[in-house]
């Protein structure tokens, strides 16, 4: 039930927030790296963006290389160490990450508008220990944007 709940839940705020990244031509792969970016709050290696997304080294270098040419993603030397690149969302990225999630939050308030108020008091009930307890994995991304 619960698996159920969850996944009509992400349904209904993926379409909207997917818009912006249909409209630009991302691959999927190149989403994922502008959605780690966001969360990383620093800029980050391009190893890392590798071994964050899983990817290998040469792919993670080709998502970065078409995200620079989009202007979505800042590309600069590591002042300590010159042969690293550092990777970073560009202005133009950070925008797209938050109208992304902006969206999704929207689709998230929407829902809870509709519940009668005896279903979002439970609700809140129940996730209000999960959210207390160090269940989920922390997000630097409301920091970050």
């Amino acid at each position: 039930m619960l698996e159920d709940f969850l996944v009509r839940l992400f349904n209904a705020s993926e379409s909207e927030s997917m818009d912006t990244l249909v409209d630009m031509d991302l691959t999927f792969s190149q989403a994922r790296t502008i959605f780690m970016l966001a969360q990383a709050c620093e800029p980050i290696p391009i190893h890392e963006v590798a071994s964050r997304l899983r990817l290998s080294f040469a792919a993670a270098g080709r998502n970065v290389d078409q995200l620079v040419k989009l202007d979505l993603v800042e590309r600069r030397e590591n002042p300590a160490d010159r042969r690293v690149k550092l990777v970073s969302l560009s202005e133009a990225g950070e925008k797209i990450a938050r109208q992304h999630f902006d969206a999704k939050r929207h689709e998230l308030k929407r829902f809870v508008e509709r519940l009668p108020p005896e279903h979002c008091q439970r609700l809140t009930d129940a996730l209000a220990p999960i959210l207390a307890g160090d269940f989920l994995r922390p997000t630097k991304l409301e920091n970050c944007l």
